[in-house]
């Protein structure tokens, strides 16, 4: 009897234990979601403006959510209106009433004392973002065409063979970082990096030469849309190529240079 009694205790419990479980699964399911005035609001690119000074920043010939799925519209929108627009303002205060003040900003890299930070940083970041909005597009990707599909095909092999190599070399970078694709002092594509806002143009380049393409490896310019997926990231990144700048990019630098 006290074995039958002890069975239909142990039973009864056990009934009340999936009682309270299955409320609380119930109770976690059925958590609102966010009402649309709670979700993000995108602004607008044109209402960014930076503080008074030499350099504006460069406006951003698409809307935040044009590039998307690719770059997210937050990600955007955040390295926009909040890092690009940083670099932009402390550039201007760090170059005012000095010998830089008048300068383009490919003359103040060149000439700059890299171990100024604050202007080597400042000058990079606003320069190396001018250049990564314009590397991209809402209708980019596919493969070059017109005079920077044939320097490709004779510095890389093919666009595969430059695909592959430029993927590498993103893929190797630790930390915050950039890869470009530039054009050296002979008028041939290379492939190099560089960190932290540093560039080509500098003095201290391991490879120097001109940018036409500039990737953003730091976390602000993936982390919102891809989290630890940074390889994810850098694939993507060739859907949004935009290739009609890239090639006057490289048109215009062997004008001037070559």
């Amino acid at each position: 009897m006290k074995k039958i009694f002890f069975t239909l205790t142990s039973l009864l419990f056990l009934s009340f234990l999936i009682s309270c479980n299955n409320k609380k699964l119930t109770e976690v399911v059925e958590v609102p979601l966010p009402t649309a005035q709670e979700k993000v609001t995108l602004g607008f690119p044109d209402d960014v403006k930076a503080n008074p000074g030499s350099f504006l920043l460069d406006k951003l010939p698409y809307s935040y959510d044009a590039l998307a799925p690719s770059i997210s519209p937050l990600t955007l929108e955040v390295h926009y209106s909040k890092h690009y627009l940083t670099y932009t303002n402390n550039l201007n205060a760090a170059i005012e009433g000095t010998e830089y003040e008048n300068m383009s900003i490919e003359n103040i890299l060149a000439k700059l004392d890299v171990n100024d930070t604050e202007l080597r940083n400042n000058a990079g970041g606003f320069y190396n973002h001018s250049l990564y909005w314009k590397s991209m597009g809402p209708k980019g990707g596919g493969t070059p065409k017109d005079t920077i599909a044939v320097a490709i095909d004779r510095d890389f092999g093919s666009f595969n063979e430059f695909k592959t190599a430029f993927i590498q070399e993103a893929s190797l970078q630790f930390g915050s970082a950039w890869v470009w694709l530039i054009v050296d002092k002979a008028g041939k594509l290379k492939i190099t990096s560089s960190q932290n806002q540093d560039n080509p143009l500098m003095r201290n380049a391991a490879v120097p030469g001109t940018p036409i393409l500039a990737l953003d490896l730091w976390e602000h310019a993936y982390y919102l849309g891809y989290q630890y997926r940074r390889k994810t990231y850098i694939d993507s990144f060739f859907n949004v190529i935009n290739w009609d700048n890239v090639n006057e990019n490289y048109k215009n630098s062997f004008i001037k240079k070559y």
